[in-house]
């Protein structure tokens, strides 16, 4: 594993930080091949505007307080942590100084699989919470824009092995996507390690 530098996005109403390299090249494989192979992904269907679809991407949701997660209509149920989950959490709960309860994996298989503009602010999740979100695979842009301000925006490249936390009044006034692409890509997998109350 590397520390490598923090990077603050100086962006207002946001308290988020990039670590392009959390995770050295060896170990990010490592974790990616493991992680891709050994957790059982599936394909909920979510409801947007009174309409139902597949969701364009796979998810798996892991906890250790058996406490279910709710998004666009859709209850996940956690499964335990495994040892590989628990090892990536106990460094990134070094870096924030956080004990995190819950990790939603996401595997985006191609550029048209992504995740429409949302916040995380989901009461679940408290008032100001924490999000720790790892990548590893193929870089994707992660989008984001304020909810009051248009003019405000910011795209951030997501690279292999890399860590993004966001936190503070974050969830309270920005909004983030990671866009589908035309481009040819390979898979990402992201895990977005958070507190549930």
């Amino acid at each position: 594993m590397l520390f490598s530098e923090e990077i603050k996005l100086s962006l207002p109403d946001a308290d988020i930080s990039y670590y392009p390299g959390f995770f050295n090249l060896e170990t990010a494989n490592a974790y990616f091949n493991l992680l891709l192979n050994e957790i059982p992904w599936q394909q909920d269907h979510i409801t947007v505007f009174g309409k139902t679809y597949p969701q364009p991407r796979l998810t798996a949701l892991f906890g250790n307080n058996d406490k279910p997660y709710t998004y666009s209509n859709v209850t996940m149920q956690p499964l335990g942590f495994t040892s590989a989950l628990s090892e990536i959490k106990k460094q990134i709960e070094s870096t924030t100084n956080t004990t995190f309860t819950s990790c939603l994996a996401n595997l985006y298989r191609d550029g048209q699989d992504s995740n429409g503009w949302h916040a995380d602010n989901e009461s679940s999740l408290g008032e100001n919470p924490i999000i720790a979100s790892v990548s590893f695979g193929e870089a994707r842009y992660f989008n984001l824009k304020h909810k009051d301000d248009t003019t405000l925006k910011q795209k951030l490249l997501l690279e292999h092995g890399s860590l993004l936390i966001m936190k503070g009044k974050t969830q309270h006034h920005w909004l983030h996507q990671i866009a589908k692409t035309k481009k040819i890509i390979k898979p990402r997998l992201n895990l977005t390690f958070r507190v549930i109350k």
